[in-house]
């Protein structure tokens, strides 16, 4: 769950700024889709029972798996949205990854990222 200020401001950065699937679902409950994983958005101060203990804009930080990486970083700057580190080399769940890090509407940290085989580090930067 994401506590966002405004749901039309976080649909068009997820949906058009990072090109996600955002889907309504219930009676005026959304959420980002991106491959088999889905956040729902809460709109700080209409909460939705369960939600988290403390609910607050800004207070996430989360990574996301891209599939390309060009494409991720063109989309990016098409968007005009800010890259405030990166990339870098990080290690992810599963092994070597490059990110790039940017903040979403309500200041929440978003790390996008892609797997690295072996031959990719360091060289494509």
């Amino acid at each position: 769950m994401l506590t966002v200020r405004s749901l039309e401001k976080t649909r068009a950065f997820y949906g058009d700024g990072l090109g996600m699937e955002c889907r309504q679902f219930g009676d005026g409950r959304w959420a980002v889709h991106f491959g088999r994983h889905k956040i729902n958005l809460h709109e700080w101060g209409h909460d939705i029972e369960p939600r988290a203990a403390r609910p607050m804009p800004g207070s996430a930080d989360f990574c996301v798996v891209v599939d390309d990486w060009q494409a991720t970083l063109d989309r990016l700057k098409a968007e005009k949205i800010e890259i405030v580190e990166g990339p870098v080399e990080r290690t992810g769940a599963e092994g070597p990854i490059r990110s790039i890090y940017c903040r979403d509407p309500d200041n929440n940290l978003i790390e996008l990222c892609v797997y690295l085989d072996g031959d990719d580090h360091e060289s494509d930067q």
